[in-house]
Order: structure tokens, then sequence, then C-alpha cells
């Protein structure tokens, strides 16, 4: 049976300019698009986000747990350190984006695209990723500790000391990314795909010496 493909956001082909520059407990926004701006979020628990684009928009304060984003695209944006934990995206799009230390702990996530985003200490633990693409993606120390990863693919990222303890890797195929150390047991590995040139930087995990 043929896998489902990633579903993009559904926009439309237009969309009317909206300035905001602050975002509040319990907001709702939709149909539009925002950008060349600095939006503040200190308080923005339960956001409701549909429709938009966002495009080259840097976030302060950001403050958004238990937020939902669906259908809603986020170009060339600056979402470092947003705090995201326990949130809902569907049919999102995140492309050349910084989210340096940004928290997504406990969410769900699903058909959503991480395309040429400088992303290390993204914090995905325990997070629901269903139907992810992470693309050239910059996820060196990120955290997927416990998280549930189904039909995720990562495509010529750098995972450099990524912390996959607790988190089944069977058929997640890593081979095109560059790292040279994982924080994970040969259990998380057991299925994993990877390339021959990168089972040297696993081989420890197998308490054996490779002699030079």
């Amino acid at each position: 049976m043929q896998k489902q493909k990633r579903i993009p956001p559904h926009l439309p082909a237009s969309l009317p300019e909206a300035n905001i520059d602050l975002f509040c407990e319990e907001d709702f926004i939709s149909n539009c698009l925002i950008q060349d701006c600095v939006i503040n979020a200190p308080e923005a628990r339960n956001i409701d986000i549909r429709h938009v684009i966002f495009k080259n928009v840097v976030f302060t304060g950001g403050q958004m747990p238990s937020g939902k984003i669906t259908d809603t695209l986020f170009d060339h944006c600056d979402l470092s350190n947003l705090k995201f934990q326990q949130g809902f995206m569907d049919r999102v799009e995140l492309k050349s984006c910084k989210l340096t230390g940004s928290d997504l702990t406990e969410s769900s996530l699903q058909h959503t695209l991480f395309e040429d985003c400088i992303a290390p200490y993204l914090l995905l633990s325990q997070t629901k990723c269903r139907k992810v693409s992470f693309e050239k993606t910059t996820l060196t120390e990120a955290d997927f500790y416990r998280a549930q990863l189904t039909d995720v693919e990562f495509s010529r990222c750098d995972i450099d000391k990524a912390q996959f303890s607790g988190t089944k890797l069977a058929g997640i195929d890593l081979s095109s990314c560059q790292f040279y150390q994982l924080g994970l047991t040969p259990r998380e590995l057991q299925g994993c795909i990877i390339a021959p040139a990168q089972a040297i930087a696993l081989i420890s995990l197998l308490g054996v010496v490779l002699k030079k």
C-alpha cells in the first residue's frame, strides 16, 4: 500500500495584509498575510491561527503554549525560543526559519514541514510527529526524547548530538544526514536506516572498539 503524502497548507491564492504586533491569550488570527514586522506574544496561551502566511516576521516573548496552528506558512521568520508546549500543528510549513531553542514539548505535529531551518536545541520531547518532514535543517543537539515518529522524514539535515533516547527509529531513514554522535542506545537504533559511513559513528554503541 502506498504511503499517504504529506499534505501542504490549504491557503487561498491571495490574502489581505494585516498589521498585527501583539498576540494575546485565546486570540484568533485567520485568513491574512502578516509580513515585515515584529510580533510580541508574552501571554498568548491557547492562540488559534488558521490560513495565515507569516513572512519576515520576528516573534518576541513567544509564550504560546497549548496553541493551535493550521494551514499556515512561516517564511523567513524568527521563532527562536518560542514556547509552544502541548500545541497542535496541522498542514504547516516553516521555510528558512530560525527556531533556536524553541520548545514544542508534548505537542502534536502532523503534515508539517521544516525546510532550510536553523533549529539547534529544538525541543520535541514526548512530541507526536506524524507526516513530518525535516529537510536541509540544522537540528544539532535537538531533543527528540520519547518522541513518537510516524512517517517522519529526515533529508540532508545536521542532527549531530541530537537526543533520541526512548524514541523508536525503526524505518526512519537518516542516511542523508550528518552526525558524529547521537544520544541513543542500540535498542532505539534497531531498524533505523543509515549509510555505511555512518556506522563508524554508531559502532561505539555496541561496546566494541574499532581498531585503526
